[in-house]
């Protein structure tokens, strides 16, 4: 059982919200041939897309040729749209957590679903969290690294990160607006360095701002290996110990990291066993990032090349661990 926890998809028909609300920064889908698109921001591309992002048949047969099971499907995060209107965002989100709860149950043995909510005003947040989950049948929610450049232990996501533990809501967070970005555009670095760097931050400021010893059973996992993260955890630790009027924990950032899960990508057989040596084996799920460009092909590669796991090991992180985090019943599994 290979479960790629990482992919992404959005629907073919998604409305012209530039159109309908005004403004330059909506994502909108313009078709360049029968199987492909470009995705404008404000009147450029901002990727180039095939009809791998909207067709669940495409991605069937990329699937079976890959030798992937299930695949978990999450929005694009530059459709999180967390600068809008509430009512607005709140629109966007519903049409593809409508879109994405539809492709799971016309395959549901292929695909488990994940929403999206409007970040930017809490209580519309938990509304929509709400709905995804107890009316759609998502499983999760993917939410972005910051909100407007509010870290994610700002006070204002309190209530949101409280009803998520109350209903055990599993999160997903992926890198969007990078920090310094003014500094990244040449070489892509905004994918390469910014992404990784803006996850650390993300991570970092939910244990050190508390928000993971308040709600100790909130279950978060982060994208591509956690960034730069896992890395920079020793350093956390070591600014905890000297700055101790900073600190707003009682133990050290290493102690609550334990409660972290990671997706596998991170292309590196080291780098993926430094995963498993400081987080557990039990911790770490398999995601390709599919369709884009930086994916791992097949997904699981590197876990497949990782020497040093027991045939255990192996199948909890290719299949086993996404579902578990995701609250799926190992039983489920087995009977589907």
């Amino acid at each position: 059982m290979r479960v790629d926890f990482h992919t992404h998809i959005i629907p073919e028909d998604i409305p012209n919200f530039v159109e309908k609300f005004g403004g330059e920064r909506w994502p909108t889908l313009e078709k360049t041939c029968t199987c492909g698109a470009n995705i404008m921001v404000a009147g450029q591309v901002f990727r180039e897309v095939t009809d791998q992002v909207w067709s669940p048949e495409k991605r069937i047969q990329d699937m079976d040729a890959e030798g992937v099971d299930i695949q978990v499907l999450s929005p694009i995060p530059v459709t999180f749209s967390y600068w809008a209107e509430a009512h607005a965002a709140e629109e966007m989100a519903r049409i593809q957590n409508d879109f994405i709860a539809n492709t799971v149950k016309q395959y549901p043995k292929r695909f488990i679903g994940l929403g999206t909510v409007p970040l930017q005003d809490v209580e519309v947040a938990i509304r929509e969290m709400d709905r995804c989950i107890h009316e759609l049948g998502l499983k999760g929610i993917e939410i972005g690294t910051n909100v407007n450049g509010k870290n994610l232990d700002d006070p204002a996501f309190t209530a949101f990160f409280e009803m998520a533990e109350k209903w055990e809501v599993p999160l997903f967070i992926h890198p969007w607006e990078t920090l310094g970005k003014d500094r990244m555009p040449r070489h892509n670095f905004m994918y390469t360095v910014g992404m990784p760097s803006e996850t650390a931050l993300a991570a970092a400021s939910l244990i050190n701002g508390g928000v993971i010893e308040k709600f100790p059973k909130l279950k978060v996992c982060f994208a591509h290996g956690g960034g730069s993260f896992p890395y920079i955890l020793p350093r956390l630790d070591q600014g905890w110990k000297v700055w101790p009027h900073l600190r707003l924990t009682r133990k050290p950032p290493s102690y609550y990291a334990k409660n972290f899960y990671f997706d596998s990508l991170n292309y590196d057989p080291l780098n993926l066993q430094y995963l498993i040596d400081r987080f557990g084996a039990d911790k770490i799920v398999m995601g390709s990032d599919y369709p884009f460009l930086l994916r791992e092909i097949p997904p699981g590669k590197i876990v497949d090349e990782t020497l040093h796991l027991s045939e255990e090991q192996r199948r909890d992180i290719l299949g086993r661990n996404a579902l578990a985090f995701l609250n799926i019943e190992i039983k489920e599994e087995i009977e589907s």
